[in-house]
Formats: structure tokens, C-alpha cells, sequence
């Protein structure tokens, strides 16, 4: 079934067009894909123990009132009947990529705005194919070859056509015609509204205002007085204006990695082994992706909720062997030993692009080599494949890959000395 708004106008040809896509319930989907036995039933994706939160929630399980970041002892109590699944980064991050290749492949500008979103500017196609038959038979193409659902929306900026995305949920399509924007947006919630958040809408609410068309009826210097300089780009994106550019080098900064305990802890095996972990997975996600890390940063939160962080610039790097002293050294400098830890963190940061360079005077080729050879088997097998046995303590759980990549092979250990 296809949904076409274009409220008994022709689109203008020669205006912009600017198509939104997102993948429906990517993270369920992916799991779907692998296991069809999820089908048709609620799926719940995230820490499985009551201190985490949902990642990821399948259709079936939002009628029940389970949403992304709810804690997952209240999605239990919603639906306990829903499967509940820890989550595969790296099976995600591998099906997006079959997306965005293409995307990439099939259209001239495109924006990765995260992991299942994607903008792109089909303007002018128009001339020769017809944006929205392409853009449909683009949609057809992604779902055949990669087994995802997909739903897209078409209009002349990026606001109007995240929103008709929205609507047009799940594993569909909507055209807003040129001139027909705010025609669209009237009869939808505020809460539709990107940058409209649940105190921007209590706000509103207080006003008696819920609904967009009502937004558009009123004055811009009403909406500057309550809301400040956002009010005006609120007030512009309920009028269906937005003139926000394709973006489509989105230069990541940092990688980092989490970890909150399903009870506070002394335990300083543990800790050691969360943080190793951690550092182990991220140094991997840096080579993967060629890049080199100059910033490392430890994070501790504490049982009173007291967090704490410490930095250090460094040389740029992608090795083990250089980060995991580094990261130790920065952990035990921060570490209060008389309060119960909640969470620990690890962020890698000011990345670069590049390979790791062997230092002429520590590094030997088989240092590198073990590298390569590590990496080829994770890419191969998933992130757990190959782990240094220091890694496999009670605190690596729940870090990196968190499904099962090796197929009930047991990983590859390492007793690789730290200099």
C-alpha cells in the first residue's frame, strides 16, 4: 500500500526535493532478519537487567507502552511476555552499511544521520524519472536486498519530510507536494515537530496549543517572547520552512562505551575487567574504521550518583597495547576506593584518519601483525572472536558485541603481555 499527498496539486518540478528514509525498528528488524522466529511477535532490545533501558522496541511491543529508553523493569511490567534480546552491535552496524551502500551507490548526495536514518537531495531527477517513481522504486530495491523494511518521506526540505516519514510508518511511503507543506503539517501533534521535547511541549500545552495548524496562526513574535530564539525556528518548521543543507561527510569525533552495573560495586577485578574490555572493543571500532584516536577520557559514577572524568592527550594511536596503560593509569588516579562504583566509561577522542605507525623503537613487525590478524578475525567471526583472556572476567559482559557472533565457537585467547 502506497500513500500519495499532494492534496490536488502538481508538484513543482523545478523546486527542491529532498527525501527522508528510515528503517523501521532497525534493531528488531535486524534480529528478525537472522531469526524469523521473532516475527509478529513483541521484541524488546537492551540491557537485560532491570537497571538498563530499552534500545529498541518492535511494533507489537509499543501497543503495550514500551518506547526506546524506558527502564527495562518497567517495559517488564508492561509486557512481560515480549522476548527480550541484549543486542548485536556489530550485526548493526553491518546492515546499515549494506543500506548505505545502496543509497550511496544510487543517489549523488547522501547524509547518514545515524545508523537507520538517511537523507538525500533528489532534486532536478524530476527532469528524467520522476522523484517520487524513483524514490519508490529505490525503497523496493533497499527491502529486496537487504530484507529490512524501509519507509521514506518526500518534500521540499528536510523538516517536512522527517515528519511525513513518521507518518507514514511503518514500511510505507508519503509525497508532499510542493506548496502543500503546511496543509500537511495542521491536523499533526506539536509533538510531531522536531526540536519539540517534552518540556517544549508542556509548555505549549499550558498555552492550549497542540496542535501545529494552531502554531501557524500565531504570531512569530509570540512564539520569540515564550520560547527564545527557538521559537522562531519552531515556529518556521510548523510552517513547513526549513532550509537545513544535505550534509553528507558526517565526521565522527569520538567513540566511547559504557557500562553501569546491575549492582554497585568494591569489586577491583571486575572493574579492571569492564575497562579492558572496553578499551580492547574500541581500539578494534578505531582500526575498523582507519581511524587513530589522540584523547582518551575515564569516566566513574558512583553509588550517590557523583560522576567524575579525567583526560589526556596522547600521541594518535589505534594500539592496545599503548591505550590499555593509558586508561589504567587514568582509572586508578580518578578511582575513590572507599564508595561503591555504579558505572564506568571509556571514550576515545580527537580521531583522525589513519593506520596505526609502528614506533621504530618499541614496535616490531609482529606487533602489527598480531593486529591484522586479530582484526581479520573479528570482521570475519564478530568482536568476541578473538579476546585477550584478562577480558573474559564477570565485568566484560554486555561489552561490544553483545550477541553471540561465534556460533557457539569458543573464542580464540590471548595472554598478550602489556608493556
Amino acid at each position: 500500500m502506497e500513500i500519495f499527498h499532494n492534496f490536488g496539486q502538481i508538484p513543482n518540478t523545478m523546486g527542491k526535493a529532498i527525501i527522508h528514509f528510515d528503517l523501521d525498528a532497525f534493531f528488531v528488524s535486524c534480529e528478525r532478519r537472522i531469526d524469523s522466529s521473532l516475527n509478529n511477535r513483541p521484541v524488546i532490545i537492551g540491557g537485560t537487567g532491570n537497571r538498563g533501558v530499552v534500545t529498541a522496541a518492535s511494533y507489537e511491543a509499543r501497543k503495550f507502552g514500551v518506547h526506546s529508553a524506558m527502564n527495562m523493569k518497567m517495559a517488564r511490567q508492561l509486557c512481560p511476555q515480549a522476548i527480550y534480546i541484549r543486542g548485536n552491535g556489530h550485526l548493526y552496524g553491518k546492515m546499515s552499511q549494506e543500506v548505505t551502500e545502496i543509497l550511496t551507490q544510487n543517489l549523488p548526495i547522501v547524509e547518514k544521520a545515524s545508523v537507520d536514518e538517511f537523507y538525500a537531495d533528489l532534486s532536478g531527477m524530476d527532469k528524467f524519472f520522476g522523484c517520487y517513481k524513483f524514490a519508490k522504486e529505490l525503497r523496493s530495491k533497499i527491502i529486496r536486498e537487504t530484507g529490512l523494511p524501509i519507509s521514506f518521506g518526500l518534500s521540499i526540505n528536510k523538516t517536512v519530510s522527517k515528519v511525513a516519514t513518521g507518518e507514514a510508518k511503518p514500511n510505507n511511503q508519503i509525497n508532499v507536494a510542493d506548496g502543500c507543506e503546511k496543509t500537511f503539517l495542521a491536523p499533526l501533534s506539536i509533538k510531531k515537530i522536531p526540536m519539540v521535547g517534552n518540556q517544549t511541549y508542556k509548555t505549549f500545552s499550558l498555552l492550549g496549543i497542540r496542535e501545529v495548524g494552531l502554531v501557524q496562526k500565531m504570531p512569530l513574535e509570540r512564539m520569540i517572547s515564550v520560547f527564545g530564539k527557538n521559537g522562531k525556528i519552531i515556529w518556521e518548521r510548523c510552517n513547513g520552512i526549513d532550509d537545513s543543507p544535505i550534509k553528507p561527510f558526517h565526521e565522527r569525533k569520538s567513540i566511547s562505551s559504557e557500562r553501569t552495573y546491575g549492582k554497585d560495586t568494591f569489586d577491583q577485578e571486575m572493574i579492571n575487567t569492564t575497562i579492558l574490555a572496553m578499551v580492547e572493543n574500541l581500539a578494534f571500532q578505531l582500526r575498523r574504521g582507519n581511524k587513530l584516536t589522540s584523547t582518551v577520557m575515564v569516566k566513574v559514577r558512583y553509588s550517590d550518583f557523583q560522576t567524575y572524568s579525567k583526560q589526556i592527550k596522547i600521541m594518535h594511536t589505534s594500539a592496545d597495547h599503548i591505550l590499555i596503560p593509558t586508561v589504567k593509569e587514568l582509572f586508578q588516579k580518578l578511582y575513590d576506593r572507599r564508595v561503591l562504583v555504579r558505572l564506568v566509561g571509556v571514550k576515545f577522542g580527537g580521531l583522525a584518519d589513519g593506520h596505526y605507525q609502528i614506533d621504530m623503537f618499541e614496535d616490531t613487525n609482529k606487533t602489527v601483525n598480531l593486529y591484522k590478524a586479530m582484526d581479520k578475525i573479528r570482521d570475519k567471526y564478530g568482536d568476541h572472536y578473538v579476546r585477550r583472556a584478562a577480558t573474559l572476567g564477570r565485568g566484560s559482559k554486555t561489552i561490544g558485541n553483545q550477541g553471540n557472533p561465534f556460533d557457539g565457537r569458543p573464542p580464540i585467547l590471548l595472554a598478550h603481555r602489556h608493556r
